[in-house]
């Protein structure tokens, strides 16, 4: 595997991620039964909106290309920093590695990349979502050393 470095989105970079995103974040949420199919898009869209009103410039977000060396860009990520209480903390957004390049280690590598930004910040906590059909996130994310701290249940009727 080449070395990974995290490289700011351009416009044209944010624009595709932003599709991408919106797209998987939808159904994402049908997946897990959060939300029904019709209208789901455009609550992606919404949650989009709010997060990013600024796009790639929004302050406190932090949008990224992952390339890696000869490969190029092999995906992306986003965090973003918040103060709870008077601790800053990063949240992970968004962490999309493309089909080519998965199971390649340029997830973990994108996420040691950022826990190093992270630490020249001035952060040392940084928190993320994972559906729980994800499994392979979920390993991931436990091989990378993040502890499960609270569990959402939904029950079908």
């Amino acid at each position: 595997m080449s070395e990974v470095s995290l490289v700011p989105m351009s416009e044209r970079a944010f624009r595709t991620f932003l599709h991408v995103a919106v797209e998987n974040y939808a159904a994402e949420n049908v997946s897990a039964g959060r939300w029904p199919a019709e209208g789901a898009r455009e609550r992606s869209q919404e949650a989009f909106a709010q997060l990013l009103p600024q796009g790639a410039a929004t302050p406190d977000h932090y949008l990224f290309e992952i390339v890696a060396g000869e490969e190029g860009t092999v995906g992306s990520l986003w965090y973003g920093v918040y103060t709870e209480g008077e601790q800053r903390q990063v949240h992970v957004y968004d962490v999309l590695v493309h089909p080519a390049h998965r199971r390649r280690g340029y997830a973990a590598a994108a996420f040691t990349a950022m826990e190093a930004q992270v630490r020249a910040q001035g952060i040392d906590r940084i928190g993320l979502h994972v559906f729980a059909h994800n499994a392979g996130a979920q390993a991931l994310y436990a091989r990378l050393g993040y502890l499960t701290v609270s569990h959402n249940l939904i029950k079908q009727l």
